[in-house]
């Protein structure tokens, strides 16, 4: 089969479990060719060889299964950045962009030397303030080995492992106390435990439940993280959260409660209330 006529069939085939079918099409074609996106555009009528369209139908049928893209491909980027993903972490999503940009901003502003990012994950965060924040120190922690190995990995290929310190904890169970921070980062599970079954099967059925599940109301690791952080920022430092599309209320509240001022929301790409910010006296 050509180029055209695989993009032509399984874009159709794709329609219903994917809101990109062509790109997911063309990603696959990519990742099997071993070519960038413009090649793919460019030999249309270029035919695959028996081997070539072997793996892509095993990579299509992962898909039609509702396998994530980013899992079959192993990559996703992610602030202009590449990260190696697998089972085991979560998907790297645009939507978090916004929280790493307005950290980015505070950290320059504040002059920030020493930040900590609460749920390693893929690394994203923890690597992209890195990479983006020259002067900075970071300490990123998981209770996940995989999450961890995963973290160094893309710390590794994207050559900011000597200014990165991971550390396997439940949140500042293996943190120093006597360790100060500028800033606090955290993109922490907050999906309603009874949500978590109505989840589009790409997520539920692959990504990390433990990365999911937040708890009964999905705020378990907001109270917990927001008490605990106050002991951990200098003072004037600053906690930001990822959120739930329905929870900035909630968890500004929970801040004020725990005494932290100057609070605000941001939006994300869908102008939904996705990032959490405030500092502690």
């Amino acid at each position: 089969m050509t180029i055209k006529d695989i993009i032509v069939k399984y874009s159709k085939e794709l329609e219903e479990i994917s809101p990109t079918p062509r790109l997911d099409v063309e990603t696959l074609l990519q990742k099997v060719l071993g070519v960038d996106r413009l090649y793919i555009l460019l030999n249309l009528e270029r035919v695959l060889s028996e081997d070539e369209e072997q793996l892509f139908n095993k990579f299509i049928n992962e898909r039609l299964n509702n396998r994530p893209i980013a899992y079959i491909v192993g990559n996703r980027e992610f602030m202009g950045l590449d990260f190696f993903v697998k089972e085991g972490v979560l998907i790297p999503r645009p939507d978090t962009e916004v929280l790493v940009e307005e950290v980015i901003e505070l950290a320059k502003k504040k002059d920030a030397k020493n930040i900590l990012d609460i749920g390693t994950g893929s690394g994203a965060i923890t690597v992209s303030l890195a990479k983006y924040l020259e002067n900075v120190k970071v300490t990123s922690v998981d209770i996940s080995d995989i999450a961890l190995e995963i973290g160094k990995r893309n710390a590794i290929s994207n050559e900011v492992d000597d200014r990165i310190n991971f550390v396997k904890s439940d949140l500042f169970t293996n943190i120093d106390k006597e360790t100060k921070f500028d800033i606090i980062v955290s993109n922490p599970p907050y999906i309603k435990r009874e949500v978590i079954d109505t989840l589009d099967k790409q997520v539920k059925d692959y990504e990390p439940y433990n990365a999911l599940e937040g708890g009964v109301d999905g705020l378990d690791f907001y109270r917990a993280i927001t008490k605990q952080a106050k002991e951990y920022l200098k003072k004037g430092g600053i906690l930001a959260y990822e959120v739930g599309h329905d929870q900035s209320k909630d968890v500004s509240k929970l801040m004020e409660m725990d005494g932290y001022t100057n609070i605000y929301t941001l939006k994300d790409l869908q102008q939904i209330d996705r990032v959490v910010i405030g500092t502690v006296l």
